[in-house]
């Protein structure tokens, strides 16, 4: 349970990464840019620890799923990008799958 944990955390920082990658502007911006970095490094960071006693396949997929669902999302809600039915559909899938994979992934 304390890995999945760490999964579904280092997925919050791959979305504090992705947003800041696309504020940083190609890393011009000093803050974005290293806002990026710090939230890789820790990203990784807890996901490299969780999969020491999760299935790579089924964690890699999770730590995705959060970050891609959420970066949609905050595309969608912060970002102002398109709100189409099609797209939250897409995003609900993807948290199924998440979720599948979190209740089948949990020994080796």
């Amino acid at each position: 349970m304390i890995a999945w944990s760490l999964v579904v955390v280092a997925g919050l920082f791959e979305i504090a990464f992705a947003t800041a990658l696309k504020a940083s502007a190609n890393f011009t911006r000093v803050v974005p840019t290293i806002t990026f970095i710090v939230c890789s490094v820790i990203s990784l960071g807890l996901l490299s620890v969780a999969v020491r006693s999760l299935p790579i396949g089924s964690a890699y997929a999770v730590w995705t799923g959060v970050g891609a669902a959420g970066t949609a999302l905050i595309g969608m809600f912060v970002l102002g990008e398109p709100k189409r039915a099609i797209r939250i559909l897409s995003i609900a899938a993807i948290v199924v799958g998440v979720v599948g994979l979190q209740l089948t992934g949990s020994g080796h």
